[in-house]
């Protein structure tokens, strides 16, 4: 008798593109989903075919090979919010990513309001799980101009770990990048992604961190030529690169672009952002 393939609830409503496994979990806890008439509970598991509703509306449940992974990077501009909606009305991420049918995007990690530069996202909300788990250690870059004083003694300490409020930290590397005046550029990494994190290392020795850009995750750098607010889609080695150090299988297939397809996805991105400053 064959038995009958299951996943854990969450998992299963991630991949589908229903948000983040942490989203779901919520939802779960806060008895807003059901499966086959009855209250979820964290852990469940389901198998195809399940009757699967949240809020009361029914969501289509996807295997594997139904849901194809997709990857972009956005080059996220100062003042928007990773948030899909901000009851402030202030502009989001999500206002400028590309439209999807039958999934939706999730965040790959998040940056501040007052942070730019490299956004992941993703239609994979295992891959997005992962990546943003402690435990698989994604090294983060950022180029950060600094306001004050920076002796040797200060970048020692952010190397060896400083005490914050939620626990030790510390850069894996540090490298100065000049600077003018008062006003210091530093290239600094961790692998972590904890809230504030960089700015409140750097505010831990008496400084100021007025700009903050995240220039890599992993290996996957910020594209040359992407603006801000633009986004491009990520080819079948970056997206298997990716879903490598989250300990996924490799794609076989993915969308395949070109240079020719970059250098369009750039174009359309440059004429974005050219109307977005007319508004």
């Amino acid at each position: 008798m064959k038995t009958e393939q299951t996943e854990k609830l969450q998992k299963v409503l991630a991949r589908s593109g229903h948000g983040s496994r942490r989203e779901i979990e919520a939802k779960i806890s806060a008895g807003r989903i059901r499966v086959n008439g009855k209250v979820a509970h964290l852990g469940e598991r389901v198998g195809p075919g399940a009757d699967v509703r949240i809020d009361g509306h029914k969501v289509e449940v996807k295997t594997e090979e139904e849901v194809p992974c997709r990857v972009i990077v956005y080059h996220k501009p100062e003042g928007e919010l990773v948030t899909r909606k901000d009851p402030e009305g202030r502009p989001t991420v999500y206002e400028s990513l590309p439209y999807l049918k039958s999934s939706r995007w999730i965040a790959i990690g998040r940056l501040d309001i007052n942070t730019s530069g490299l956004l992941l996202f993703t239609t994979d909300g295992e891959l997005a799980n992962r990546l943003m788990h402690p435990k698989y250690e994604v090294e983060r870059e950022y180029a950060v101009r600094v306001f004050g004083e920076v002796n040797d003694a200060m970048v020692q300490r952010l190397r060896q770990g400083v005490m914050l409020d939620d626990g030790m930290a510390k850069f894996t590397r540090v490298k100065r990048q000049g600077g003018e005046g008062l006003n210091r550029w530093f290239h600094v990494s961790l692998t972590e992604g904890r809230n504030r994190q960089v700015r409140r290392m750097w505010e831990s020795q008496g400084l100021m961190v007025n700009r903050l850009i995240r220039i890599r995750m992993g290996e996957q750098l910020l594209p040359k030529g992407l603006v801000q607010g633009g986004w491009m889609d990520l080819d079948l080695n970056a997206v298997n690169y990716l879903r490598s150090l989250a300990e996924l299988p490799k794609l076989e297939s993915a969308p395949v672009l070109t240079s020719e397809d970059k250098e369009r996805q750039l174009k359309r991105a440059r004429r974005a952002n050219r109307g977005r400053r007319r508004s």
